[in-house]
């Protein structure tokens, strides 16, 4: 049972880490749309200067830290955050703003607001599930428990 639930954390963890690179290179790809499309959302306005760059960093170092065993809890738990903040996010969009500008990229700026808040809301579900595993199977043994 412990090798379905790692296997399954590492799918997880794979999955995040494709997520987050496919998202931040089709961001940098049309960078420029990414800029527009943050200048034009009324949450986003006053922070479009700095925010663009700032989400593409934090996608890719998120990457980095989940790439290694040492590093994928935090990785977990920073992806788990920023996956809760868009989530929130598209969620007052849909319901405060009539102007819905995506600036998410390739394919995810395909699908709907809310199919785009399902889908988050499954992913913030799913790195949930995540950090449950990895705290679960990654605490100290107790040596009292062991010498008895």
């Amino acid at each position: 049972m412990h090798h379905i639930k790692a296997n399954f954390k590492a799918f997880i963890s794979y999955f995040f880490i494709l997520l987050f690179c496919y998202a931040a290179i089709s961001k940098i790809m049309d960078f420029e749309k990414f800029q527009i499309q943050m200048k034009d959302s009324p949450l986003l306005t006053p922070f479009s200067e700095f925010l663009p760059l700032f989400i593409i960093v934090i996608e890719l170092f998120l990457v980095g830290l989940l790439c290694y065993q040492k590093t994928q809890n935090i990785g977990f738990l920073g992806s788990f955050i920023l996956m809760l903040i868009f989530t929130v996010y598209i969620g007052i969009m849909l319901v405060t703003s009539e102007n819905l500008p995506c600036s998410c990229g390739g394919i995810l700026e395909k699908m709907s607001w809310t199919q785009h808040l399902y889908f988050n809301i499954g992913c913030t579900i799913l790195i949930a599930f995540a950090l449950v595993l990895n705290k679960k199977y990654n605490r100290p043994v107790d040596k009292d428990r062991n010498h008895s």
